[in-house]
């Protein structure tokens, strides 16, 4: 038996930035060399510090609100735009080149997480704006905003990236354009409120763009795992799985093929991933429920488990490619279990 490449990471432990203000630590392809579809970025907020306005060449942005709250804005081509609050159990998603900002709110720091749709993408490699203003001949930029010299002359002389603002109000303020159009396509959801589906050893929620049109390219899961519980044996066609481990702790084993395999565990802060088409499980461990937010690179949800797959062929052929009589066939699963609850 031959090892896979190595599926974990430590996101909270890694290197990034750091202020008063607010903090990202960040995953690429580089630190993480088999996430080819993702990258990742744990960023937290504290009230009023605003991630400046910029916008993503390469990916889009897909994100789950851990703790506390906030307030993006975002603009789209169309010049449509969009205000909204966010709590936690709550997701948004901007489109690639789509401009957009973040914002602490409340009297407590925000936690989420970021995931971009490309394993390639740096968090410091984003487009900020006062990046691009400090870039820019201040005559030009006088002219193109009609501004004077002596307003020109007090912007930022670099990028800001996370800066301490005021605490924003409770409601939405309006927009500096008052006839702005609103979205027509909103950039939020409510991931925490979506429908529980529950099975005897956990839960899940799922979104993916038949819940949320606008997220085109990744769909989200919330899996909780009861003690003991085990996220059964299965692969996804479509879509390679990027996992951030909530609370709780968890073993995976993945299978690659022809006796590649590898197994490890996973807590708080950590990420995991596993290629398309590969087969793994997830069993939690420990005395604590497992919560794991998991991405996918597809607007859809498809996977198929060991115990349908085996429960959708005749009980002869079964007894013939596992040379078992028919009265052990008779004892497999008789339909999908997804998550199987702890052993008595």
């Amino acid at each position: 038996m031959s090892d896979l490449p190595n599926f974990k990471f430590d996101l909270e432990n890694a290197k990034g930035w750091s202020s008063a203000a607010g903090s990202a630590r960040q995953h690429t392809v580089d630190e993480f060399p088999i996430s080819t579809s993702f990258a990742a970025v744990s960023m937290r907020l504290q009230p009023g510090a605003l991630r400046e306005l910029h916008w993503h060449a390469i990916a889009a942005e897909w994100a789950y609100v851990i703790s506390g709250r906030c307030r993006v804005t975002v603009i789209a081509p169309s010049g449509n735009a969009e205000i909204a609050d966010f709590g936690p159990g709550d997701v948004w998603y901007f489109p690639k080149g789509h401009g957009h900002s973040i914002q602490g709110l409340g009297k407590q720091e925000c936690h989420f997480l970021l995931v971009f749709d490309d394993g390639r993408f740096s968090e410091f490699g984003t487009f900020s704006i006062t990046d691009w203003m400090s870039c820019t001949p201040p005559e030009v930029l006088g002219q193109d905003l009609s501004l004077p010299s002596e307003i020109v002359a007090k912007l930022p002389k670099k990028e800001v990236y996370i800066v301490q603002g005021e605490v924003p109000p409770e409601a939405p303020p309006a927009a500096l354009n008052p006839n702005l159009e609103p979205s027509q396509l909103t950039h939020k959801f409510r991931l925490g409120a979506a429908p529980l589906m529950q099975f005897a050893g956990g839960t899940e929620r799922l979104v993916s763009a038949q819940q949320f049109p606008i997220s085109s390219t990744i769909t989200g899961v919330l899996l909780t795992i009861k003690p003991g519980g085990l996220r059964e044996l299965h692969w996804h066609p479509n879509a390679d799985e990027w996992q951030y481990y909530i609370k709780g702790r968890s073993e995976i084993g993945v299978f690659g093929a022809n006796g590649k395999y590898r197994q490890d565990e996973f807590g708080p802060g950590q990420v995991a991933f596993i290629n398309r088409g590969f087969g793994h499980y997830i069993k939690q461990i420990g005395n604590e429920e497992t919560q794991i937010l998991v991405a996918f690179n597809s607007p859809d949800y498809q996977e198929i488990s060991i115990s349908a797959w085996l429960a959708s062929n005749p009980p002869q052929l079964l007894a013939d490619n596992f040379e078992l009589d028919i009265g052990a066939i008779e004892r497999f699963p008789r339909d999908g279990r997804f998550i199987c609850p702890a052993l008595s």
